[in-house]
C-alpha cells in the first residue's frame, strides 16, 4: 500500500515562514537577509503581472456563468448574497474602526507609509510590467463577462466560452502551482525587514487582538443572519445552526467552499430545504457569497492603515468594500483565493499590491481563513432559507394570479 504523502496545511507554511522570517532578521549575517529579500522581490513582481490576468479571468467567467438562464431567481440570489457581504464589511469596519485604535498604536516610524519598510536591500530588481492595469482587466472582465452569457448559444459565444474558461484553468494552474505554495518565501522576506526594523515584535502584538476581533464578528454574523431567516422561514434558527456544525468544521478543515460543497448540501437538507433550491443555491453561493471573507479582510486592511498612520475613512474604506463585494464573487473557492482576489484593489485604499504592507495583510488574513471560509459556508445555509421561503411565495403568487386550471397537472 503506498505511503500518502504528508502535506503542511497553508496556514502552518506561513507560520512556519513568519518565524524563520524574524529569527533570520534577528540573527542571520545581513547578506542572508538581502538574498532571501531579493527572492521576495523577485516574487513580488511576478505577482504584480498576474493579477491583472487573474482578474479578467476569473471575474469574466464569474460574469458568464452568474447571469446564464435562471431567471429572477438567481437575481434575487445575486442580490442578497451581495447586501450580505457588503453589509457585513461595513458592519466590521465601524467596529474595527472604533475598537482597534484602542489597542494598535501608530508609531512614529510608520509616518511616511510603506516606503520606510524597505530597510534591507535587495541585490537585484527584475520588474515585470503587467500587460494592462487592473481596472483595464476589470472593464475588460465585464465587458467579456456580459457578451459572453448574452451570445452563449451561438457558435461565436461558444468559442468565447471555452477560450475565457480555459484561460481561467491556466490562471487557476498558477495561483495553485506557483503563487500560494510560493506565498511563504513573500512573507518570510517581509518579516526579515520587519525584524531588521525592530517592528515585527509591535505587529504581533496586534495581530492576536485583530485575530480574537474577527471571530467575535464571524459568531455574531452567524447568529444574526441564522435569527433572521428563522424569521422569515419560520424554521427554528438554533435548530438551524445545530444541523450547520458538519459544514462549518468541514470549510474549516479544508480552508475551501468547493470542497465543502457536498457537506453543505446535506446540512440544508437536514434544514428542510427542498432539493431544487439546495442544488441551486449552495454551488452558487460557495463561489459569490463571502461574508466571513470580507469581515476578515476589512479588519485587517483597517489594523494595517492605522497601524502604518494612513488613512481609513468610511468615503475610502465603502468605496473598497462595495468593489470587494462585486470582485470576490468571482474568487477561487480555495485556500487564500478571496484576499488573492482582494490584492488589485489594494490601491483604493492607499496600498500597493505588490508591496510589504500587502504582504503583512496576506499574513493577517491567511492566518484567519479558515475561520472566514467556515463562517462563509455557513451564511449559505442560512440565505437559502430565505430564498426557499421568498421562492414559494412567487410560486404561489404565480399560482394565485393564473386562471382557473391553467396549472393543474392531468
Amino acid at each position: 500500500m503506498p505511503k500518502k504523502k504528508f502535506k503542511i496545511n497553508l496556514i502552518f507554511r506561513l507560520l512556519i515562514a513568519i518565524i524563520l522570517g524574524i529569527l533570520l532578521g534577528e540573527f542571520a549575517p545581513m547578506f542572508i537577509n538581502r538574498i532571501v529579500v531579493t527572492i521576495s522581490g523577485l516574487f513580488g513582481s511576478f505577482l504584480l503581472f498576474v493579477i491583472p490576468l487573474l482578474i479578467l479571468s476569473f471575474v469574466t467567467m464569474g460574469i458568464a456563468d452568474l447571469t446564464q438562464g435562471v431567471g429572477k431567481l438567481l437575481g434575487f440570489s445575486a442580490i442578497l448574497a451581495y447586501v450580505s457581504t457588503v453589509t457585513t464589511g461595513m458592519i466590521a469596519y465601524l467596529i474595527a474602526s472604533d475598537i482597534f485604535p484602542r489597542f494598535v498604536i501608530t508609531h512614529k516610524f510608520y509616518e511616511h507609509g510603506e516606503e520606510t519598510l524597505e530597510t534591507v536591500a535587495a541585490y537585484f530588481t527584475f520588474p515585470i510590467p503587467p500587460i494592462m492595469t487592473v481596472p483595464s482587466a476589470l472593464v475588460l472582465a465585464f465587458i467579456f463577462g456580459i457578451c459572453i452569457s448574452m451570445r452563449k448559444g451561438t457558435d461565436v459565444g461558444k468559442f468565447l466560452y471555452g477560450l475565457s474558461h480555459d484561460l481561467s484553468e491556466v490562471i487557476n494552474m498558477v495561483l495553485h502551482g506557483m503563487i500560494i505554495p510560493l506565498l511563504p518565501i513573500f512573507i518570510c522576506g517581509t518579516f526579515v525587514s520587519l525584524t531588521v526594523s525592530g517592528e515585527t515584535y509591535a505587529l504581533l502584538n496586534v495581530l492576536w487582538k485583530v485575530f480574537l476581533t474577527v471571530i467575535c464578528l464571524h459568531i455574531v454574523y452567524l447568529f444574526v443572519v441564522y435569527f433572521i431567516a428563522g424569521l422569515i422561514s419560520g424554521k427554528p434558527f438554533l435548530k438551524m445552526m445545530k444541523n450547520q456544525i458538519p459544514g462549518y468544521l468541514s470549510a474549516f478543515g479544508t480552508q475551501s467552499s468547493a470542497a465543502t460543497i457536498p457537506v453543505n448540501l446535506q446540512c440544508a437538507e437536514a434544514n428542510g430545504i427542498p432539493k431544487e433550491i439546495r442544488n441551486f443555491v449552495i454551488p452558487l453561493f460557495a463561489n459569490i457569497h463571502m461574508p466571513g471573507s470580507m469581515t476578515t479582510i476589512t479588519c485587517c486592511t483597517t489594523a494595517v492603515l492605522l497601524m502604518y498612520g494612513m488613512d481609513y475613512d468610511i468615503k475610502i474604506m465603502f468605496g473598497f468594500i462595495a468593489t470587494l463585494g462585486i470582485v470576490m464573487m468571482a474568487s477561487p473557492g480555495a485556500p487564500g483565493g478571496s484576499i488573492m482576489s482582494a490584492l488589485p484593489f489594494l490601491p483604493l485604499v492607499g496600498i500597493h499590491s505588490d508591496g510589504a504592507l500587502a504582504s503583512i495583510l496576506i499574513s493577517l488574513y491567511i492566518t484567519q481563513d479558515s475561520f472566514g471560509t467556515a463562517c462563509n459556508v455557513s451564511g449559505d445555509n442560512a440565505l437559502a432559507a430565505i430564498i426557499d421561503k421568498v421562492n414559494n411565495k412567487f410560486i404561489k403568487k404565480i399560482k394565485d394570479d393564473a386562471p382557473v386550471g391553467v396549472l393543474d397537472k392531468s
